[in-house]
């Protein structure tokens, strides 16, 4: 199992439980597990009411929705059943609130359609054209927290994690890592940003490669629970993102984004960090690639992206959702995440649903963004299956 992140500590978990006679062992190349996308996530355990019903995406995040919910309470960790209003800006987003309201009661998702006044009892500062979807099973985690139990519960099923080893190549007879030789009936790739590169050794992810987008939240200095729910605008169902929308964490606190933004290099947190040069050139070249050809409008979304780097930009958005927003209670940027989004070179689109490839000696997760963190027990049931009927 290569990837520490949710994904590959709940591939792990079963894969033991379904072979349970095996030897499990998850390398992780950092000195624990989660210390990118799972551990930088919002926290957010989302409904399923945004993707299409036949989709993977929908297949899970309510059944994932529940399991997470369900692994939280079972262990006394923190949630916030806070739910989530998703409101319109204007007439025009009255029919995409409908197609939200429709896809959400297709995937069979508890969804309450609420007019303005009855928007504003549920949170008095929302500000929404007419009406508003809310969903009350929309909830918020600690990704830390849940992530130092997975680990755990890991460990004592049986599952070997060895940390601070990092896949290096493949070889004819097992994989170089940065610590040993590692040998496998059967390898798992869940290696996040990189398992695109993981893939390519192993012969697949012929048609894809993963390009890194920035996310960041502004922290809001206000009391805790000064909002009593999360805020979100329709989206643009077109792209994989949601659009700029406030949080409310897990222990009361408000936070106003993601962003979205064009990264240059694969781990590009903050400045030259973790600065590879073959990335940047590989980066760059897909981004250029897009701004000319891309089947949807990367240079429109790039250009909008790159603003949300202001403050002002930022507070402005969020301020078009709820009152009383001030751009001197936003100051403080959280800790930047790096999405690991799948681009299809063929199609020159940016995939929307998980994708897996695999045969009867590897699996390879390839795109798992949100609501991967979400959809992350059943998914890893799903492709624990697909191994199954692979290996026969």
């Amino acid at each position: 199992m290569i990837g520490g992140g949710i994904i590959g500590i709940n591939m792990a978990r079963e894969l033991k439980k379904t072979y349970p006679g095996s030897k499990v062992t998850l390398i992780e190349k950092e000195k624990d597990c989660g210390m990118h996308a799972s551990g930088r996530n919002s926290g957010v355990l989302h409904a399923g009411f945004y993707y299409s019903p036949e989709s993977l995406k929908a297949k899970f995040t309510k059944s994932g929705n529940r399991a997470l919910t369900k692994y939280c309470e079972d262990r006394g960790l923190p949630i916030n059943k806070c739910g989530k209003l998703v409101v319109a800006k204007d007439e025009g987003d009255l029919k995409s609130l409908d197609e939200l309201l429709q896809m959400g009661r297709a995937n069979g998702i508890e969804l309450e359609e609420v007019s303005e006044r009855e928007a504003r009892k549920i949170e008095p500062r929302v500000k929404t054209f007419a009406r508003a979807i809310y969903s009350p099973t929309t909830s918020t985690v600690s990704p830390s927290h849940v992530m130092d139990s997975l680990k755990l519960d890991t460990v004592r099923e049986g599952v070997k994690i060895h940390c601070g080893v990092g896949y290096v190549k493949k070889l004819k007879n097992g994989i170089q890592t940065t610590k040993d030789v590692y040998q496998a009936g059967y390898y798992v790739n869940a290696a996040g940003v990189y398992a695109d590169k993981v893939a390519k050794d192993f012969g697949f992810s012929r048609d894809y490669c993963l390009l890194p987008f920035k996310g960041l939240y502004l922290y809001s200095d206000e009391p805790a629970h000064s909002l009593k729910t999360n805020i979100y605008p329709v989206p643009d169902l077109r792209n994989p993102f949601l659009g700029v929308h406030f949080t409310k964490t897990v222990d009361g606190r408000t936070k106003i984004g993601p962003t979205a933004i064009p990264a240059f290099w694969r781990e590009h947190y903050r400045r030259f960090e973790n600065f590879r040069l073959s990335e940047l050139v590989e980066v760059i070249t897909r981004e250029v690639m897009l701004l000319f050809l891309a089947r949807f409008d990367f240079r429109r979304l790039a250009l909008e992206e790159i603003r949300k780097y202001s403050k002002e930009k930022l507070v402005s958005l969020a301020a078009s959702l709820a009152g009383g927003v001030r751009k001197e209670n936003y100051m403080k940027w959280g800790s930047p995440g790096i999405r690991a989004q799948l681009l299809n070179l063929k199609k020159k689109t940016l995939e929307m649903d998980f994708v897996i490839e695999g045969d009867g000696s590897s699996m390879h997760i390839l795109n798992a963004v949100s609501p991967a963190f979400t959809c992350s027990i059943p998914f890893a049931k799903h492709v624990a299956a697909e191994i199954k009927t692979r290996l026969g």
